[in-house]
């Protein structure tokens, strides 16, 4: 893959020799996006907040709206901070330094989750602990995706963002497995835990914390810091925030694709999370599916994601990024469509039959396959735009406006259920946000058909 490169690491003072990113540096990255997998796939989807919204800790309708608030509280200060927390650490030169501090807090807030006891009085202790792992799991990942400039080239960006990526869906069907098997399916789990008082669940959340803090401690020592930069290292708050107006402005005026990009990424990584969001959903409501067979396809789907995205990463790397998501997003529109369209039913076409089950299969499959290297190709895409000491700031606004539209899939996946009569057709305001983002997207300049401006200074 060529790896060992000429890059110079950010983190080199003027003037001394280029340092190559080698292969265990790349290793240690891409490390943390496996760890990582054990909040988004335990923590946060599969097991702990599903335990937390159960009516063990009262009516599962409020608990779930409860849950629902603390997360968009916490997605609001996540918008707002994002940029600024991004651009300070790289000014500061405390990139690495934050994504640790900011790890250690998730690992910190996720391991407190044992104190959380099948009791309603224990509800909103719960759910702060889940918003305040987020909120800092989110400022870590904007330092991780800016390291990503650290540990790559413009020849092999795509490929080990890719990497990461794949990782993350891999790391999280291990950390799914190890936890049924060891805590949630056998009576008496590991170190003998059991159901009684919800230990089996709890000690789920110290397995998490300590999973994510050993699979990112590579990258906490291996891929090196960033340069400081004095002047911006010393402004207050107020003054980064009124910085960072100006640099928005200036790379409007100066930049615009970036701008343009980075709302056109906003809409349609909203409909790429709705994929696996209701995937689920679509396939036990509509399809019949049961548990058993929904987590069946769960763990088939994230190796073809994972898959996909190192496929992606080659396209990328070959043919650009803007390339591999008009692609992915043109496949996922297809898979989509072809889901409301065929339906539950049996079929019969062209002298070909099957099923129900094989239709969701098939194209089911066919989207995880293509949300992967539209994930990582957005990174690799940004990953370009960036200007060299500016990372950090910029995936912070990537961040921001991710948060901002957050609402639009989710939004019209309910609307199109309410005016069609069925759950299927919510897949139809999932398809409409792809379209949407792939219709903005289009008239976005490739970053490998351009060249990036600096960033003006105050």
């Amino acid at each position: 893959m060529g790896l060992s490169t000429e890059k110079t690491s950010p983190a080199a003072p003027s003037g001394s020799t280029p340092a190559p990113a080698r292969w265990k540096q790349v290793a240690a990255w891409a490390s943390w996006d496996w760890g990582s997998a054990a909040f988004n796939a335990v923590m946060t989807t599969f097991v702990f907040t599903v335990y937390l919204t159960s009516s063990s800790f009262g009516d599962t309708d409020t608990n779930s709206a409860v849950l629902g608030a603390a997360l968009a509280i916490a997605g609001v200060a996540i918008a707002v901070l994002a940029p600024v927390t991004g651009q300070r650490s790289d000014a500061g030169g405390r990139r690495r330094k934050w994504l640790t501090i900011n790890t250690l807090l998730t690992c910190a807030l996720v391991a407190a989750c044992w104190f959380v006891l099948p009791s309603p009085d224990y509800l909103i202790l719960g759910v702060a602990l889940i918003a305040a792992a987020n909120l800092f799991f989110e400022f870590a990942g904007v330092n991780y995706n800016a390291m990503l400039g650290q540990v790559s080239t413009p020849a092999t960006v795509g490929r080990i963002s890719g990497l990461g990526w794949a990782m993350g869906y891999v790391g999280g069907i291990a950390a799914l497995a190890l936890v049924l098997v060891g805590f949630v399916q056998p009576d008496v789990g590991w170190f003998g835990v059991t159901t009684e008082d919800g230990l089996n669940l709890r000690a789920v959340a110290l397995f998490s914390a300590v999973w994510f803090l050993l699979f990112a401690l590579p990258l906490m020592f291996a891929v090196p810091e960033v340069q400081r930069q004095e002047a911006v290292a010393r402004l207050g708050i107020l003054a980064s925030y009124k910085l960072l107006f100006h640099r928005i402005k200036v790379l409007f005026r100066t930049d615009p694709h970036t701008i343009y990009f980075l709302l056109a990424s906003a809409v349609f990584r909203d409909g790429l999370a709705a994929v696996f969001t209701f995937g689920g959903v679509i396939a036990a409501g509509t399809f019949g599916w049961e548990l058993s067979q929904v987590i069946m396809f769960a763990i088939f789907g994230n190796v073809v994601a994972a898959v996909g995205s190192v496929i992606g990463g080659f396209l990328d790397d070959r043919f650009g990024p803007k390339a591999v998501i008009v692609g992915s997003l043109i496949g996922l529109i297809i898979a989509g469509t072809a889901v409301v369209v065929l339906g539950p039913g049996d079929q019969d076409l062209l002298g070909l039959q099957w099923t129900g089950d094989t239709t969701f299969w098939i194209f089911g499959l066919m989207l995880c396959l293509f949300v992967g290297p539209a994930q990582s190709a957005s990174r690799a895409f940004l990953a370009r735009l960036a200007p060299e000491g500016k990372e950090g700031e910029l995936f912070g606004l990537y961040a921001t406006t991710g948060r901002a539209v957050s609402f639009l899939a989710p939004t019209l996946f309910s609307a199109c259920i309410v005016i069609f009569g069925a759950q299927r057709y919510g897949i139809i305001g999932i398809v409409a946000v792809l379209l949407l983002g792939l219709l903005v997207l289009l008239p976005v300049r490739s970053p490998a058909a351009r060249t990036a401006q600096p960033v003006e200074k105050a």
